[in-house]
């Protein structure tokens, strides 16, 4: 039951990334759950991403009413709505800190975004752990926090190889966005996913490609 939840689950994610086209990168199976990974842009559009993560549940709770007059029901339910409810918690790589990450990233930027969620990933994976060592005392519980800990410190050390790459994706290839915004100083850590930006620097306004080439040129950034 467990095991079937856990493939329906993924199965959703799969599905929706076959829909909008992106290539998946692999497939991994957690004790916790599963992970979907994929090899795409850190550019695609907020609404593709969210709605790829987000049916990986809706998929679950669709595979689990179709099976739950087929089994023990109480077992069955008590599966479903565990792995759903962890699941749901802004702890990376859970769907949660993908949906709170996509939502942050629909109004602040990109770099900000990241450490927000690092933020909110540690306090709910420290009050995990402290539920756990208090109450539960899961041997289950701590080697998932434990995997969940490797995930965490790996974003936290690489975050901003992400924003180099997200920076990069913009330079290198010609992408195009409907909403602008504009920006005060040079400041790239202010850029925006789903934005184009035009820069205000020295009483001119310069274009967001204009400034990527000058600093990628420099191999630097600002």
């Amino acid at each position: 039951m467990f095991t079937y939840l856990i493939l329906i689950h993924e199965f959703g994610h799969v599905l929706a990334g076959i829909y909008f086209k992106w290539n998946i990168k692999e497939i991994i199976i957690l004790p916790f759950g599963g992970l979907t990974k994929f090899e795409e842009l850190l550019n695609k559009p907020i609404i593709e991403e969210f709605i790829i993560t987000i049916m990986g549940p809706m998929f679950q709770i669709l595979g689990y009413y179709i099976l739950k007059c087929k089994v023990d029901s109480s077992l069955f339910t008590f599966f479903n709505n565990s792995i759903l409810i962890f699941n749901l918690l802004p702890i990376i790589p859970l769907d949660g800190s993908k949906i709170l990450i996509l939502i942050l990233q629909k109004f602040i930027s990109f770099y900000k975004s990241y450490q927000i969620l690092l933020f909110f990933s540690c306090i709910f994976f420290i009050f995990l752990l402290l539920l756990n060592s208090l109450i539960f005392k899961s041997v289950f519980l701590l080697t998932t926090l434990l995997l969940l800990h490797k995930h965490i410190y790996k974003v936290y050390k690489e975050y901003r190889l992400y924003f180099k790459k997200f920076l990069l994706e913009r330079y290198l290839y010609k992408l195009y966005f409907k909403k602008h915004e504009n920006i005060n100083g040079a400041s790239l850590k202010r850029i925006k996913r789903d934005y184009k930006h035009l820069f205000y620097i020295g009483n001119r306004y310069i274009t967001e490609r204009e400034i990527l080439r000058k600093i990628f040129d420099k191999h630097t950034l600002l």
